[in-house]
């Protein structure tokens, strides 16, 4: 199975289960497209086009590439489901310290922070038994994450750090290493804090649309009030102390900027390096939601971006990263990484104030996904979120982007076509355009190593 596209001026061949890329001539590539490795069915427009020598060596690639199990290769991940199991640990938990948050932000899936109930803040009872929950249930896993969310959790800051203190005392006695995120908008969030938060945790996202007026119409205090010119000094602050590494400064773009590349190149300018500007997941009847008839745009704007960070890179000149071109063609995720993604519902779970288990934060506010209780002990895990995979998802099969993207968000599956087993559409097509924008960054920047 292969993928084949020209971008950047260049013929790029993707081949899926390797995972190898080509840069190809364009005999080949377009033989890749009649060519049906009979030497004797060559189809005629190919003679037609190229001279007998031209194909003849385009045959002989093709076929060497082949032999060599770099094109066409067979399908080596489909055993690792396998190996899936059917009481997998869990890995990582969310922390959801706040259902109460001090922006109103438009498109804020979470009913403005409170996730559509009544605004709380967790208590340090329930974050320890959420510790004891995942120690017992992480089983042999030595390496946890917690990510503290919300809301805003820096609303309740004291009891995020009893937490984590906790939960490094109690790593050591069960022999369990703690890794700690926080996201934050970024408003409400102290000097102290920031020292607290620079020292303990591994990882901050930091929530900023980009330019003043993007994220000032979107992004509004309780008041009303924009917030960019409150937090902008803060985050620049807290990306330094952390030479710009271990951090992302996090964005969501709309239908009201379809220009996004702009929020980014903004955001980069003002020197962050880490930056993830993502694609909002609304109804249709809302607003702000992005629909098919604004993604070519979206795709225009994927590619203008991928130029300029070619050319920063070529240039050597304020490069940055953008989450969503991050992909490592030589290593990257493990194989059932690869195939089941995330591991809502099984491998990651979402803890309320309250103690109720979800299987992810998207599900916080759904009583038809609550899997239990902390305070209670009660947690039944539930198979249709261990067999969701890319063997599993409905058209994964034949899309040469499942490596990447491992079938997507299981949220959006349920909330935009109602089956886990679904892919969300928009969500999909954007996703094969940002996989094709990244290996092509690398395909010209190879030029230059």
């Amino acid at each position: 199975m292969i993928h084949k596209y020209k971008l950047f001026n260049k013929n790029i061949v993707l081949d899926i289960y390797s995972g190898s890329v080509h840069i190809v001539s364009d005999s080949v590539f377009d033989m890749l497209e009649l060519y049906s490795f009979d030497k004797n069915k060559i189809p005629e427009g190919i003679t037609e086009k190229y001279s007998k020598e031209t194909v003849e060596a385009s045959i002989s690639e093709i076929e060497e590439l082949i032999e060599n199990g770099i094109l066409y290769s067979d399908d080596v991940y489909k055993p690792f489901r396998d190996k899936k199991t059917k009481n997998p640990p869990v890995k990582a938990l969310c922390l959801h310290m706040a259902h109460d948050c001090d922006l109103r932000c438009r498109y804020c899936f979470a009913g403005t922070g409170a996730f559509h109930g009544e605004r709380s803040l967790m208590p340090l009872d329930v974050a320890k038994k959420a510790i004891d929950f995942v120690i017992e249930n992480s089983q042999s896993r030595k390496n946890i994450e917690i990510d503290f969310f919300g809301g805003e959790p820096v609303l309740n800051f004291e009891v995020v750090k009893e937490t984590l203190e906790y939960a490094n005392s109690e790593g050591k006695k069960h022999g369990k290493n703690f890794r700690y995120t926080i996201t934050t908008n970024g408003l409400a969030i102290t000097n102290e804090q920031i020292e607290y938060v620079n020292k303990h945790m591994s990882n901050i996202v930091l929530s900023c649309d980009g330019r003043k007026e993007t994220n000032d119409k979107n992004r509004k205090t309780v008041d009303g009030q924009g917030t960019y010119d409150k937090i902008i000094d803060k985050f620049i602050k807290i990306a330094n102390a952390r030479d710009q590494f271990n951090y992302y400064i996090r964005g969501t773009f709309t239908k009201d900027n379809l220009d996004f590349k702009d929020d980014v190149l903004h955001l980069a300018d003002l020197g962050f390096k880490q930056i993830s500007v993502e694609p909002v997941a609304l109804p249709e009847n809302s607003p702000l939601a992005i629909k098919k008839e604004h993604l070519e745009a979206i795709f225009n704007d994927y590619e203008e971006l991928a130029r300029e960070i070619i050319k920063r890179e070529v240039e050597n000149k304020d490069t940055f990263n953008f989450f969503h071109f991050m992909i490592d063609l030589e290593n990257g995720p493990c194989a059932l990484k690869r195939i089941s993604g995330c591991g809502a519902g099984c491998e990651y779970l979402a803890i309320t104030p309250s103690g109720d288990i979800f299987p992810c934060h998207q599900f916080a506010d759904d009583p038809d996904f609550k899997l239990g209780n902390v305070l209670s002990g009660d947690y039944e895990k539930k198979d249709s979120f261990r067999e969701r995979d890319i063997y599993t998802i409905k058209g994964c099969d034949t899309c040469f982007a499942k490596f990447y993207c491992s079938g997507g968000c299981a949220a959006n599956s349920l909330k935009f076509e109602n089956d886990l087993y679904k892919p969300y559409e928009i969500g999909c097509l954007m996703q094969k355009k940002r996989v094709e924008c990244a290996i092509g960054i690398q395909a010209v920047l190879a030029d230059y190593d």
